[in-house]
């Protein structure tokens, strides 16, 4: 775990060397704040129309703001995700450093789980700047706060899962551009299988549905924590975790 935690260290202060985590972390921030704005906008000029019309009903700010606002923050993660992984192993291999990380006395899985680590703390500092406009809600609000936690853990676990999916395109190509683009194309057809199964019944796109990141988030947005959402980004990351360490073997054995 020392080593891991080593590569996880050295990995994340790089992203702070170059611009990568500031210019990610503003453009959410800037995104986000401005559609948190416009919500709020929305909300209080219905509230006032209603007051206008004699109509005096409740604002459910979990269901009107902070629900569609954090699963807007899942969309734009399909774009932010790519910049944060095409680096991880297709850098290595650009400057030719991967030889120096195959034939050291580091296994495989430390440098997977090393690297992976690194870019999820990232990802935790880019949601963090979305906490910042929630706590606003808090403050002027009496929103609940259980439905917020549980959709910020699938927001965690899906980000951790592609992620993963990111990290393991990494290690098949030296272009970081290249990663990155596949790395997002592959995000958005796992984002977009729900749509092409939303009105078929069968048992292949049942199948096809439940591959789907959107189906199991859904849940984690209305503040529903199911095991099955659970175990099904958990199996992902486990999984593309291990077919990166198929993949970093093979590098081993090509070097």
């Amino acid at each position: 775990m020392k080593l891991v935690f080593l590569i996880c260290k050295k990995e994340f202060k790089s992203y702070f060397v170059s611009p990568i985590a500031y210019l990610l972390m503003a453009f959410f921030g800037l995104i986000f704040g401005f559609a948190l704005y416009t919500a709020t906008r929305d909300v209080v000029r219905m509230g006032f129309q209603a007051q206008m019309m004699g109509q005096s009903q409740p604002v459910n700010l979990n269901d009107m703001i902070i629900r569609p606002l954090l699963g807007f923050a899942s969309t734009v993660s399909l774009f932010l995700i790519p910049m944060i992984t095409m680096r991880l192993i297709a850098e290595e291999k650009k400057t030719g450093t991967i030889e120096l990380l195959l034939t050291s006395p580091v296994k495989d899985i430390q440098i997977i789980l090393g690297k992976w680590s690194a870019a999820m703390l990232l990802y935790l500092c880019i949601l963090g700047m979305s906490v910042i406009d929630i706590a606003m809600l808090f403050a002027w609000g009496k929103p609940d706060w259980r439905p917020v936690l549980v959709a910020y853990l699938g927001l965690i676990l899906q980000g951790g899962c592609l992620l993963a999916i990111g990290e393991f395109i990494s290690t098949l190509t030296k272009n970081q551009i290249i990663a990155g683009g596949v790395t997002f194309f592959v995000c958005l057809l796992l984002w977009v299988l729900s749509w092409s199964t939303a009105f078929d019944s069968g048992a292949t796109s049942q199948v096809v549905n439940y591959l789907s990141i959107v189906t199991h988030f859904e849940n984690f947005a209305k503040g529903v924590l199911d095991a099955k959402d659970i175990v099904f980004y958990l199996s992902m990351i486990f999984f593309s975790l291990f077919i990166t360490s198929r993949s970093m073997e093979s590098l081993r054995w090509r070097s």
